[in-house]
């Protein structure tokens, strides 16, 4: 009985992985808008973002916690407010070489 074990590169994998949650986070035109405004701003509180894009609360919290998974921005909480900033280590390391170096073939 032959027995063959299937190698699979679990760090590929795992790499793999965690692009695909970021380019889906990046995948929708109001999750774009949103980082864009918080790159405009610098820092943004979620009752500003709420007016500025036209959004129920509810909505907005739905694409602001899938931009906080994918590490794309992060949160801090003051009093009742949440002020969101970009993660700018995770942006740039998406528009660097880094990534580029994934799919070259040298």
């Amino acid at each position: 009985m032959d027995k063959t074990i299937s190698f699979t590169d679990v760090s590929l994998t795992n790499t793999f992985n965690l692009y695909e949650k970021k380019f889906k986070a990046l995948s929708d035109q109001k999750r774009l808008h949103i980082l864009y405004e918080i790159t405009q701003q610098g820092e943004v509180c979620v009752c500003d973002l709420s007016e500025k894009l036209h959004l129920p609360q509810s909505k907005l919290s739905y694409h602001l916690k899938i931009l906080m998974d994918a590490q794309l921005i992060e949160k801090e909480t003051r009093g009742t407010w949440s002020y969101y900033t970009l993660n700018h280590s995770e942006i740039n390391h998406i528009l660097s070489e880094e990534l580029c170096c994934l799919f070259r073939r040298d």
